[in-house]
């Protein structure tokens, strides 16, 4: 197995993981766990890390953990002229495991804000920021990398995909998770993650904000631009521009020395 990539800077170990996708054996032992089918494509194996070795706190990103806070009761589920379609080509897919694939958000839209280390010291609502004039000076990036967790074209109805990019530079860190959801004709949806981390100060400051928006409104803001439609909706950068924000939350904590 591939050994992860790591860097060390001020007390803090950041590490990130990237393998193939999952085989059949684990992916049928994660879908037991979960009691949900799997996206097409799902990488259980990768993960992105960062721990404070000193005070224990740690967060880690993995798509078993995402994929857990998926909802199981099939009331946030999207309605799609293929969604019984979808579900029954799962169940055939899965026949071993038949009994665990019931209704369930079938966009895999997740909230997930990455998993904690067991004695981390907990969070605190905040109302302070992430500074992003810091993190546009042109610092050198001393590490950067970009994992996919699962990733699944809706039975060919759109795409959804949750990713993390993480860059650290000599002073501070920035991590993104990003869930991306465009549901062809229905529904667009962004929910962020962000973790900032100062080295010096030690102060952890996480962000998570959640947009969507109807497929046909986010069409309309684009024609007027008159730019390649298509591309544009396969672009998240460019659809957080013009996406309200539904939901928001900051929260901080201070690690000890």
């Amino acid at each position: 197995m591939k050994k992860p990539q790591s860097i060390s800077v001020g007390g803090f170990r950041i590490s990130t993981q990237k393998l193939p996708i999952l085989k059949a054996e684990p992916i049928d032992e994660m879908t037991k766990q979960l009691g949900i089918a799997p996206p097409e494509m799902i990488f259980g194996d990768n993960h992105v890390t960062i721990e404070h070795q000193k005070s224990g706190w740690g967060i880690d990103f993995n798509a078993f953990d995402a994929l857990d806070r998926v909802d199981k009761t099939g009331q946030s589920m999207l309605q799609v002229a293929h969604s019984k379609e979808w579900q029954q080509s799962r169940e055939k897919t899965h026949e071993g495991i038949k009994e665990v694939v019931k209704p369930f958000d079938w966009s895999y839209s997740t909230d997930y804000k990455g998993t904690l280390s067991l004695n981390a010291p907990p969070f605190e609502p905040t109302e302070k920021p992430i500074p992003v004039e810091l993190l546009k000076r042109p610092d050198p990036i001393l590490f950067f990398d970009e994992v996919v967790l699962y990733e699944d074209e809706l039975a060919d109805n759109g795409i959804a995909m949750l990713s993390c990019k993480i860059r650290v530079m000599p002073g501070r860190l920035l991590l993104l998770s990003r869930f991306f959801m465009r549901l062809d004709n229905v529904l667009i949806r962004l929910r962020d993650t962000r973790v900032y981390v100062d080295f010096e100060t030690r102060e952890v400051i996480r962000e998570y904000q959640a947009k969507e928006c109807e497929y046909e409104k986010v069409r309309q803001i684009l024609a007027a631009t008159r730019d390649d439609i298509p591309a544009l909706m396969r672009d998240p950068n460019r659809l957080s521009e013009i996406l309200p924000i539904v939901e928001k939350s900051s929260e901080r904590v201070v690690l000890d020395d």
